[in-house]
């Protein structure tokens, strides 16, 4: 018993996390944290983030305050001393040394310590645990950002190599009509349309399908074949059907979720086992009934999967489509042009905006999914 408890002790992260920010500020205190040779001792606010983060180090290993006031003050360290050297490391561009990593590895574990007791939060109300839910990820999202940062301007990264994240918002800042005006030619049109008349298809096919034997066998291997046409060669092919506008890249898109769509519902349709459909034939139900009632409910999940997987399939579809032919507007356009100008933060601002889009795209139908299949094991909970 007292070797598995030694175990669990050896191995326990917030122990190895408070101990590493410890280690971190040690060498922090005795190494130069900008060339040529600046002590910590020489830059107020670094001194400020070391004795910080080893007051935390040592409070949590000594066992002081571990509850969720003492986790609080935990995190604002962490994002005091974050905010701290982000400033610092502004007016030091390129001259980071080893004291300065010393320290934003200690902020980086301050900030894994904090998500880590955050995660292990118990009989909070089932609101409050939403909301720390929704927290995590996003205090995850935010601890890469300001390594992103830290690492870029104390390195000294050239922006045409990786633009810091504060350069990105900055240009997002300053550029929302050409980002609004790509996003409505690349998101509104092309994706949506695409998405819609897309998955549309794929549906009705496979209702077809399951009705009729001989589509199974006849547009299934066709349908299989389409997915596996490249999009760089399907994409000019569309651009000279349909023009340079909007048309061609919501055919690309149809391409691309109208296969997804129709194999998952053909397999959802056949999800319902013998004995329910022998019950619906026991109350005389004809097949549209069987099919209202029993089998389209019972293949909701596999639907909505295909949906899922082709809301990020859309997106991707008309972004790469743009790279053939587009009017001088849409997400693609403009990062194929601003590459060629050097201009990689407008680049990674239109990939920032492409990446929200997707994202609150899949989050409103995976909220559509739990409204629609509450029934099913995978959203109880």
């Amino acid at each position: 018993m007292s070797m598995i408890a030694s175990t669990k002790r050896r191995f326990d992260i917030p122990a190895l996390l408070a101990w590493f920010i410890i280690a971190m500020a040690a060498i922090a205190l005795f190494s130069p944290v900008f060339s040529p040779d600046f002590a910590i001792t020489e830059v107020p606010r670094l001194a400020i983030c070391l004795v910080l983060l080893a007051i935390l180090g040592v409070r949590y290993e000594l066992g002081f305050m571990r509850n969720q006031i003492g986790d609080l003050i935990l995190g604002l360290v962490a994002a005091a001393a974050a905010w701290l050297l982000i400033d610092t490391a502004g007016r030091h561009v390129g001259d980071a040394a080893l004291g300065f990593w010393a320290l934003t590895a200690a902020t980086w574990a301050s900030a894994w310590l904090f998500i880590e007791r955050l995660a292990n939060w118990k009989g909070m109300s089932p609101l409050a645990s939403r909301l720390i839910d929704l927290a995590i990820p996003a205090l995850f999202g935010a601890t890469i950002l300001v390594l992103w940062q830290l690492i870029v301007t104390g390195a000294g990264v050239p922006k045409v190599l990786l633009p810091a994240p504060s350069e990105i918002w900055l240009r997002l800042t300053t550029s929302v009509p050409i980002l609004w005006a790509d996003f409505q030619q690349t998101f509104m049109k092309a994706v949506l349309i695409g998405y819609v008349m897309g998955c549309g298809a794929g549906f009705i096919i496979a209702i077809l399908v399951d009705r009729v034997p001989f589509l199974r066998r006849g547009l299934l291997p066709v349908g299989n074949l389409v997915s596996a046409l490249p999009i760089i060669g399907v994409a000019p092919i569309m651009v000279m059907w349909f023009g340079f506008d909007w048309p061609s890249k919501a055919a690309v898109v149809i391409i691309m979720t109208f296969f997804p769509m129709l194999v998952n519902t053909v397999s959802g349709l056949a999800a319902s086992d013998a004995m329910q459909r022998d019950l619906m034939r026991t109350y005389a139900a004809n097949y549209w009934q069987t099919l209202f009632k029993l089998r389209l409910p019972m293949a909701m999940p596999f639907i909505f999967n295909a949906l899922k997987i082709n809301s990020t399939l859309a997106l991707i579809g008309a972004i790469v489509a743009e790279f053939f032919g587009t009017p001088i507007v849409g997400m693609g356009f403009r990062i194929s042009t601003e590459v060629g100008r050097m201009n990689v933060d407008m680049v990674w601002a239109e990939i920032a905006v492409a990446a929200l889009a997707g994202s609150l795209f899949y989050g409103l139908i995976a909220l559509a999914e739990r409204a629609v299949t509450f029934w099913h094991p995978s959203q109880r909970g």
